[in-house]
């Protein structure tokens, strides 16, 4: 398929002005909270691009989207016992971003609550994957379905299309006609239209992502995935991809936890694409008998991903906030590597 006019935009709208005195007002939200004595920076900001796609099989195609965003990041604690913490909201209309006032005093209550961090002994205990981080997941996912990896070999799910990968019930939906969703779109790079699509269903590994070239490697049909930037070839990427919400609360999810880490935040890229062995620094709070206790920092998570997925429990509290979503999440035995 050639292609006859690609054009993308991506500029500023909005008012300058009320941008600043919105994200001032992030800060010192953030400032205000008892024991933060420092900003990193607040920002705010608005853009709307779009897309005009022709191909010579026809296809003449376009749309328009917007997005907005607003951030700040605090610091509490001095000299070397100081520990920062931020809060975002990005979102395709401005109404639906967070108010400037949570932004910030959400950033300032995170970045006390992580001061005085202990160490812990290493041990393999339940961990659970805050919310706002337990998307990466299903990113990893993401990256492993993805047709190239497939295609080249070089991905850890490269045989185990069809298969179970996670616990019976557990739904894993990639939905680009989702309304007033991040990567939300009509048709995909290569003109083919947007559908939602069941990636894993019952637990059960359904598709690879695809785009047409991947699929005809692989001799299957595209199923929409291809993505494509202004002098770039299409590849297969996913769209609004998220996980089902399970039944129970994240206060059940924990409550039986005697002994287990609950992370907050993860550092670095410690994922093996081929091997699916996982590998990140992380920091978060410690729980004991059923609740969260102190702050634990400098420790690592490790184990497999095929292990990883086939022992996730999602919580209740799905919130659609980013391109990639999930609620929080909990996994059993995995080694945190402490003292």
């Amino acid at each position: 398929m050639k292609i006859g006019l690609f054009a993308i935009n991506y500029g500023t709208c909005g008012d300058p002005s009320a941008a600043v005195q919105v994200a001032q007002a992030a800060e010192a939200a953030g400032l205000a909270v008892k024991g933060v004595n420092k900003s990193e920076g607040a920002s705010a900001s608005a853009g709307i691009g779009g897309m005009v796609l022709a191909t010579s099989h026809g296809f003449r195609g376009s749309y328009l989207t917007s997005r907005h965003s607003l951030a700040m990041s605090a610091i509490a604690g001095e000299g070397t016992a100081m520990e920062r913490d931020y809060d975002f909201s990005s979102a395709l209309h401005a109404a639906d971003l967070d108010p400037a006032e949570q932004i910030g005093r959400s950033a300032g209550e995170r970045a006390v609550a992580r001061l005085n961090p202990r160490k812990v002994a290493t041990k393999r205990v339940p961990v659970v994957f805050d919310r706002r981080i337990a998307g990466g997941l299903i990113g990893h996912l993401a990256g492993a379905i993805n047709g190239a990896a497939v295609a080249r070999k070089t991905s850890f799910l490269r045989d185990k299309l069809g298969e179970r990968l996670f616990k019976p019930g557990i739904r894993i939906i990639d939905d680009p006609l989702r309304k007033r969703g991040q990567r939300s779109r009509p048709f995909d790079g290569e003109g083919v239209k947007a559908r939602t699509q069941a990636i894993v269903d019952d637990g059960v590994l359904k598709t690879w992502l695809l785009d047409s070239a991947t699929a005809r490697e692989l001799n299957l049909a595209t199923t929409g995935h291809a993505q494509r930037g202004v002098s770039s070839a299409p590849s297969p990427g996913p769209t609004n991809l998220h996980i089902e919400a399970g039944p129970r609360s994240p206060d059940e999810l924990i409550a039986d936890i005697s002994d287990g880490f609950y992370v907050t935040e993860l550092i670095g890229m410690g994922v093996n694409p081929v091997t699916g062995d996982y590998s990140r620094g992380a920091s978060g709070f410690w729980i004991e008998n059923g609740r969260r206790t102190y702050p634990v920092s400098e420790v690592t998570i490790a184990g497999n991903l095929i292990t990883i997925f086939g022992a996730l429990e999602p919580a209740n509290d799905l919130e659609f906030r980013y391109g990639t979503n999930a609620p929080t999440v909990r996994i059993e035995g995995l080694t945190v590597a402490g003292r």
